[in-house]
């Protein structure tokens, strides 16, 4: 792909990282925020994580950080935004960028979970509105999904998924809008039921997380789900589905457990403890180990 005109909004944990991926990608990059302080240490976290990475630290030259929204997406090719998961917030952002940006300009939203058509349903020229959600670190972790809705063109996703691809992305093509698209919908199935193995006294929440990383976590990244099932055949999956998922937990709103921890206090990192107890020195190196188990694999792609 030649060389385009890429415009990130929000320099943020996802927005910087999501700038250094085009740069270095080769792509011209404009980001801004409303908050200066995130503007102004932008490029010097960008070009942290190059020389980190051992990429071309020349890369953040092609970042220029505006404060100016207009400016910064005038003449754009690709918006992208990585804004904070309020939906009246991204709404009304891309009415702004709408005002700004040629009717050919495709619009994105980084969300996790927020339905692109709840987001998006408001513009003139729905067809070039698309989801692209990247996976925190952003320059690490390989997934983008792109998510198309019902007024999404061809030409918006074939563009789309070409885009992050040639800049070393993979990226998976979500054909239906639905809360959470495929990856997180799969990731809180499992927390889920993480949760309920706690709530109902089967095991701690150490104990959990033991068997997820010394059991099945250990061939995530090489066996799928549904290879798996293929593995071992369709005939026992069936089986084990009769038996077991009757007995999952299958309710349709949050934990009580989860809920009670909240109320109370207990937010994991931010005050110490959540499911379990977190030093600051657990915290470090919980960061660190899985930093290093990112870059590793990173390595081996």
């Amino acid at each position: 792909m030649s060389k385009a005109k890429i415009a990130v909004i929000g320099a943020g944990l996802m927005g910087h990282g999501i700038a250094q991926v085009f740069a270095l990608a080769g792509h011209d990059v404009t980001i801004t925020d409303a908050l200066a302080v995130s503007l102004d240490t932008v490029k010097s976290r960008i070009s942290t994580n190059l020389r980190d990475l051992g990429d071309d630290p020349t890369a953040v030259e092609r970042v220029r950080p505006i404060a100016d929204l207009a400016e910064a997406v005038t003449g754009s090719d690709f918006v992208v935004e990585a804004v904070s998961e309020d939906l009246s917030l991204k709404q009304k952002l891309f009415a702004e960028i709408e005002r700004h940006v040629q009717p050919d300009t495709i619009l994105a939203s980084n969300t996790s979970v927020i339905p692109i058509t709840a987001i998006m349903g408001g513009l003139t020229h729905r067809e070039r509105a698309v989801g692209t959600h990247w996976w925190n670190p952003p320059y690490l972790v390989p997934l983008v999904e792109v998510i198309g809705t019902q007024w999404t063109s061809e030409h918006t996703i074939d563009w789309t998924m070409t885009l992050h691809r040639t800049a070393g992305k993979q990226p998976a093509h979500v054909k239906k809008d639905v809360p959470g698209f495929i990856g997180n919908r799969l990731q809180h199935a499992l927390w889920r039921e993480a949760v309920s193995l706690v709530e109902h006294g089967i095991c701690d929440a150490e104990t959990v997380d033991t068997v997820i990383k010394a059991a099945f976590g250990r061939r995530l990244a090489v066996l799928g789900p549904l290879e798996n099932a293929d593995l071992v055949g369709t005939d026992l999956t069936l089986a084990i589905h009769k038996t077991v998922l009757p007995d999952i937990e299958s309710r349709p709103g949050p934990s009580p457990y989860l809920e009670k921890l909240v109320a109370d206090g207990k937010l994991g990192f931010k005050t110490g403890e959540g499911f379990r107890r977190w030093t600051h020195e657990d915290q470090v190196a919980l960061r660190a180990n899985v930093l290093a188990h990112l870059k590793k694999a990173r390595e081996s792609d």
